[in-house]
């Protein structure tokens, strides 16, 4: 408890979004999607006093792809701000990143009905 004119601690370990950022506007999403993929390149030194977000995506990311969603997520950071640290490792050449892959197509209804017809020929 404080006293009259005494100041409180701040004690919070919440740390704004514009400060992570650098007060920097966000990216757009067309370089780097939620579901696109990203992982640090394996040849890559991480970079000198990197901020504590820069080592967790560098930790995270070092072992195999994941998604910016994922990464976000791990990182309880708004996806824009994520994605920003993102932008700035891949335009230094430390990241990797593959789009995901296209959906599956569907399959003709037909044909599932043959091979599900064939396995209970074949099985009972």
């Amino acid at each position: 408890m404080t006293t009259p004119g005494e100041e409180q601690a701040v004690s919070s370990g919440f740390v704004r979004s514009y400060v992570i950022t650098g007060g920097r506007g966000l990216p757009d999403a067309e370089g780097l999607s939620l579901v696109t993929l990203v992982m640090i390149a394996p040849d890559r030194q991480r970079p000198p006093n990197p901020s504590p977000e820069v080592r967790a995506i560098w930790d995270l990311c070092s072992g195999g792809y994941l998604s910016v969603a994922e990464v976000a997520g791990h990182l309880e950071l708004p996806v824009g701000v994520a994605r920003l640290l993102l932008n700035d490792l891949t335009e230094q050449g430390h990241l990797i990143r593959r789009k995901a892959p296209p959906p599956a197509q569907l399959v003709d209804r037909k044909i599932l009905e043959e091979v599900l017809h064939g396995l209970h020929v074949r099985f009972g």
